[in-house]
């Protein structure tokens, strides 16, 4: 049963191009089974024979075929029957044909790959080459009367058909390899897309676990870390470092006659804004509550005071008219440098002497009214 389909697909075109074989290796090829001028012309002759029974040969081989359940679900409608009739005529012809040359070995390369394609199993098409064989040499048998030309005959046809097996074997074993190789590329695909999902994910949840949800600043479990790097890498190049400690002036109350929600908000839009007006190199955390801390790394106290801090109030009074903050800042370094916790400590005690400042501030200004 030979099973050719017109209109090759681009894949096997591409599988074609790269089973491309010299002239070279078809010598090779005819030397490794023996197939000689000789037999080319045997074949030829016999052909001649063949072709006044073609018709018949067919026509018996396809009855043959279609006997067995598993060929005839294969071969489907009788327009495909019909066509297979067409394209088994055609192949027998080229077998006949005594130029067995490189479009001869394109066309057999072509057969094992429509076979493989549309699912020829290798037994299904290993038995219809022996039902073929049997066919033509009973039908040669009868043909070729003189002895000794009727078994060279036989077996030059039996040198071809190997010779045609090999081909048609070859693309099967190629095109599963090639099947192979594709599935191993999107196999290889498939994890490196999932280890860059599990990497960005990662990344994701380290990110998560480090970020306050509603400012976006860094959490207060991140400060120890970066204020540790911030200090070491200060010493090492004899600079400043400057903590910036802050929170907002009468937040509860803030929450308690306006609501939750516009307390959320206000601290929203103060993390964007500690966010927006911070150097790459600053890190900038939600400390707890309304309390925030701001690591400037080569930085004094003084130009946080006067640029930093002055900036942001300013862009709060835009943002947030009404709202004030109390803040500390402190500095360590460039000779000694305290330690975190101790920074962290003299900070949120200067921020602390500031509001207490302020509440007086707000109590004499009442008193005074």
């Amino acid at each position: 049963m030979t099973m050719v389909e017109d209109g090759m697909k681009q894949t096997d075109q591409t599988l074609l191009e790269q089973l491309r074989i010299t002239e070279f290796e078809i010598d090779q090829r005819k030397q490794l089974f023996a197939l000689a001028t000789r037999d080319e012309l045997l074949l030829r002759a016999a052909g001649v024979l063949i072709e006044a029974q073609l018709d018949e040969l067919v026509e018996r081989f396809y009855e043959l075929q279609t006997s067995t359940p598993e060929i005839a679900l294969l071969i489907g409608d009788a327009d495909t029957l019909q066509r297979l009739r067409s394209a088994q005529r055609r192949y027998v012809i080229d077998l006949f044909s005594g130029v067995y040359d490189l479009e001869y070995v394109n066309n057999r390369l072509r057969i094992g790959l429509v076979h493989k394609r549309i699912g020829v199993e290798p037994k299904l098409y290993l038995a219809a080459i022996h039902t073929l064989r049997s066919l033509l040499s009973v039908q040669l048998s009868k043909l070729i009367p003189d002895d000794d030309v009727r078994v060279q005959t036989l077996l030059s046809m039996d040198k071809l058909v190997m010779f045609d097996i090999a081909l048609v074997f070859e693309t099967y074993i190629r095109s599963l390899v090639a099947e192979i190789e594709t599935s191993r590329n999107k196999s290889e695909q498939y994890a490196q897309v999932l280890e860059e999902k599990v990497v960005i994910r990662t990344r994701q949840l380290e990110e998560l676990s480090r970020t306050d949800p509603l400012t976006s600043l860094l959490n207060r479990r991140y400060l120890d870390e970066t204020l540790t790097r911030v200090l070491r890498s200060a010493q090492r190049r004899h600079e400043k470092v400057t903590m910036v400690y802050l929170d907002v002036d009468d937040f509860k109350a803030i929450n308690d006659t306006e609501g939750h929600q516009h307390g959320d908000e206000i601290l929203r839009v103060l993390g964007e804004t500690i966010n927006r007006i911070s150097r790459v190199e600053d890190g900038c955390f939600r400390y707890g509550g309304d309390e925030f801390c701001i690591v400037l790394p080569n930085c004094s106290r003084r130009l946080a005071e006067e640029n930093f801090v002055q900036r942001l109030r300013a862009e709060l009074d835009i943002s947030l008219p009404g709202v004030k903050l109390s803040v500390g800042c402190v500095e360590t370094g460039p000779d000694d440098f305290v330690s975190p916790e101790a920074l962290v400590g003299m900070a949120d005690q200067h921020m602390y002497t500031v509001k207490q400042q302020h509440r007086l501030e707000s109590e004499t200004e009442k008193f005074g009214k």
